[in-house]
């Protein structure tokens, strides 16, 4: 989950266990901060990558239980407690880690398995930390949590498609592209043509699927968690939508969320009993 990517997740909500903000707080800290350190100013790809690196050894020393340096400690403090607290599993932390440092090296993906492999660092390890905190680590919801996060991270790049095409990074698959007859560099450079379009309908279309089948994960999650996590789904949900309702012209403008969708949310939420969610997946 990118966290700009992670903008269309709650964070320590009202609905996440009070038992429970601490920990969340201090991850989403963690990886917003190394966000930042891969996407904010001006410096060089080699210099951010050599921040990464030095921020990954602060998280190797904190994990060996030794205090952190004075340069994050307003990261390092918190999560060392949370670590210690709820034994968070460090390797999961490491590879959010890891998808910062690709996307400083690698900025275009030749099919779809290849960017569901980044989305297993960048995305998939939230969900998972999230469901190591709520107790809950059978692996028919750990698949289910994986799917969500992927088409959660999904969405985020077609929703985000006129910005990173400017920055030069595409994550529309190389093989999706040749399939509609659409180049990356036409892509690259902004051009919002019929044939771009149907490429990105296609893609939003998969995405959703991938969200309807990690769905039934919401009556698996205990409590206000699971409350919270029907919310996620239909954030996801919502933001396909608001694609589908441009026309899927994301190359020229990105779509938002209103304060209007939180009620449409709220009431998808509320209906997604199990014999709905299973009649969404043979729609």
């Amino acid at each position: 989950m990118s966290i700009e990517h992670y903008e269309n997740f709650p964070v320590a909500s009202v609905l996440c266990p009070p038992a429970l903000r601490a920990p969340v707080t201090a991850i989403y800290h963690f990886a917003r901060t190394a966000d930042d350190i891969a996407d904010e100013g001006d410096a060089p790809p080699h210099e951010r990558l050599a921040e990464l690196l030095a921020y990954g050894a602060e998280l190797d020393v904190i994990a060996a239980g030794r205090a952190p340096g004075d340069r994050w400690a307003r990261v390092f403090l918190p999560l060392r407690e949370q670590l210690v607290r709820h034994r968070l599993p460090v390797p999961l932390l490491h590879a959010l880690l890891d998808a910062f440092r690709q996307d400083l090296v690698q900025h275009r993906y030749a099919d779809r398995q290849e960017l569901l492999r980044y989305c297993e660092r960048s995305a998939n390890p939230v969900g998972r930390l999230l469901l190591h905190l709520y107790g809950v680590d059978d692996p028919a919801s750990l698949e289910q949590s994986d799917r969500i996060c992927s088409a959660l991270q999904l969405a985020n790049f077609w929703q985000d498609l006129s910005i990173d095409t400017r920055r030069g990074r595409l994550y529309v698959p190389v093989a999706d592209c040749d399939r509609f007859g659409v180049s990356p560099e036409s892509l690259l450079a902004g051009d919002d043509a019929p044939a771009s379009r149907a490429l990105v309908a296609d893609l939003v279309g998969w995405t959703r699927q991938m969200m309807l089948a990690g769905s039934p994960l919401v009556h698996r999650v205990p409590g206000r968690a699971g409350w919270e996590l029907r919310l996620v789904v239909q954030g996801g949900l919502r933001i396909l939508a608001r694609i589908e309702a441009m026309q899927f012209a994301t190359l020229s403008s990105r779509p938002k969320l209103a304060w209007t969708d939180a009620a449409v949310m709220a009431w998808r939420a509320c209906r997604m009993s199990r014999s709905h969610l299973a009649r969404l997946q043979k729609a």
